[in-house]
């Protein structure tokens, strides 16, 4: 059965490039990005392990830590990374699963039959520090993931984690949000101040 929204994300023990990592011990109390590739020396793969890499900091100031899997083994992740950092001018130093057996892969439903019946897909879960599947996106071997939308995902979580509000179409970090339908205006203008009423159901407040 594939993970669904709100469920708990599965733990494992498994080896990595840095060496054998317990999942929930590696997240600890922070956020996780947990993101899978069909196989080391792909290209768009690599693409995107170096994306990961330039976003150290970005992840980092969220409370973020990112998690790759591959169904290749150790010494294999060593030598891509060699071939990451070289093409893509970074420095990989987030773990990248070694899932030779599969376990991770069907724990997490990563392979998908009608697309392959032995490579993982290119799936991607943000995992709460709960434990808890926040999100989860699936992409073709062709599409190269967007970074810029999972940081944008993070952001709009944490913050309507804190606060009554939702975030609208192709919202960004600083943008103004939404007002939940459980707060009403009266209590929406105690909390966030002004309140730009378009619709009953469609208020608009600045981010706190």
């Amino acid at each position: 059965m594939s993970l669904r929204l709100g469920d708990v994300a599965p733990d494992f023990t498994a080896d990595t490039s840095l060496g054998i990592l317990n999942f929930y011990d590696y997240l600890g109390d922070s956020w996780g990005v947990l993101f899978s590739h069909p196989a080391d020396f792909t290209p768009v793969c690599t693409t995107e392990l170096g994306k990961t890499a330039v976003l150290k900091e970005e992840f980092a100031k969220r409370n973020v830590k990112p998690i790759a899997i591959s169904v290749d083994g150790v010494e294999s992740h060593n030598k891509w990374i060699e071939d990451i950092n070289e093409t893509q001018a970074v420095s990989v130093q987030f773990p990248i699963i070694a899932d030779e057996d599969k376990k991770v892969a069907e724990l997490y439903d990563m392979i998908h039959p009608n697309a392959s019946e032995t490579v993982t897909v290119r799936s991607v879960f943000i995992i709460d520090p709960t434990k808890k599947v926040r999100l989860t996106i699936t992409y073709p071997a062709s599409t190269g993931r967007n970074f810029n939308e999972i940081i944008r995902v993070i952001d709009s979580l944490q913050l309507t984690d804190q606060h009554k509000l939702a975030t609208p179409a192709n919202w960004n970090n600083g943008d103004d949000c939404i007002v939940t339908p459980a707060v009403d205006t009266a209590k929406a203008q105690e909390i966030f101040g002004e309140v730009n009423i378009v619709k009953p159901y469609l208020r608009y407040v600045k981010q706190p």
